[in-house]
């Protein structure tokens, strides 16, 4: 094969790189000539992907209850690597902290990208979720339920995290000390995030023992995150591109439609299936781990806005309202 002009450069490329690294380019080289070819069952792990699956009871909808669950978490991995090149500037460090990234600076256009990106996510996610209105019969569900406890989709670390690297801290807290809490430390702020609520027991109004093992196992990780994004959530790099750019409209658009597929949409599909499987007309029952599904779950309770900067006073007012309506008119 003849050696190009553009194969030639490759090599130099490749040679400058692992030089630059104290690595020799022909070991490399000979590395490549001794590999066996990839197969996608290795790339993608799929053998193990599908063994992942552990039902603690033989009714066969729990492993449907499962792989749902399981896919929802891949999405917010997904919606997480987008709002971390955001909140980055596109730039992506290698594990020994070298750059590796392509921009100095945020641009709207990267930013609408990428927001389009974690939008279709969320939309993907509310739209499949008939699998857990409709997909799955009552009788088994509220048996092998009784299996899972203190365990909840309300213990996913991915979507807190997803929450806090959106906003501004202040607006992740119970509704009711937003205003004593405005000039509060992280840590402060954390002891009242609004999900707290969703798992006191209404009974006791003590949490209840879903709730602290979830903050044993991540409340670090989230105060964490949250002195890591004080400066590079969503909004506040919205906040510090130029006054033109924050007119962009699209981008706009998008910020406003993320709020609603997180904070309106996503929330309001589990309370439409929590309807079906857990009221029974007469007394509501208790969802798994003991969350006050009733209260946590509909939007309009706790009045969580990403964006509250892009919307008007009326629209924050009227928070969730329209989509219940219109759920209510399809069911």
């Amino acid at each position: 094969m003849e050696l190009t002009k553009d194969i030639k450069e490759k090599l130099e490329k490749l040679d400058k790189k692992y030089a630059s690294i104290g690595q020799d380019l022909p070991a490399y080289l000979d590395g490549l000539l001794y590999a066996n070819p990839l197969h996608y069952w290795d790339y993608t792990y799929v053998d193990t992907l599908l063994s992942l699956q552990h039902p603690k009871t033989d009714f066969p909808d729990e492993q449907i209850f499962i792989i749902y669950h399981q896919i929802t978490e891949l999405y917010f991995k997904l919606a997480l690597l987008e709002v971390e090149q955001i909140s980055n500037n596109g730039k992506k460090l290698s594990d020994d902290g070298r750059d590796m990234g392509w921009n100095d600076s945020l641009s709207a256009h990267f930013f609408v990208e990428r927001l389009k990106r974690i939008n279709s996510y969320f939309e993907v996610l509310t739209s499949s979720f008939g699998i857990m209105i409709n997909g799955m019969e009552k009788e088994q569900f509220l048996k092998f339920r009784m299996s899972l406890l203190p365990s909840s989709g309300f213990q996913s670390a991915q979507y807190r995290l997803i929450e806090i690297s959106c906003s501004h801290l202040i607006n992740l807290t119970d509704k009711e000390q937003r205003e004593k809490l405005k000039d509060a430390s992280i840590e402060e702020m954390a002891h009242h995030f609004y999900w707290k609520d969703g798992a006191i027991d209404v009974k006791t109004g003590k949490k209840t023992l879903m709730l602290e093992n979830f903050e044993k196992k991540y409340m670090a990780q989230f105060i964490q995150r949250a002195h890591q994004f004080r400066d590079k959530n969503l909004i506040a790099k919205y906040q510090q591109l130029s006054v033109e750019e924050q007119q962009n409209e699209d981008l706009i658009h998008q910020l406003r439609l993320l709020d609603l597929n997180v904070n309106v949409n996503w929330p309001l599909v589990h309370y439409k299936s929590a309807v079906r499987y857990l009221s029974s007309g007469k007394e509501d029952i208790d969802a798994t781990g003991g969350t006050n599904w009733q209260k946590y779950l509909p939007p309009r309770f706790q009045k969580r806005i990403f964006f509250p900067e892009l919307w008007t006073e009326e629209e924050m007012n009227n928070w969730g309202r329209q989509w219940v309506v219109k759920a209510l008119s399809e069911s």
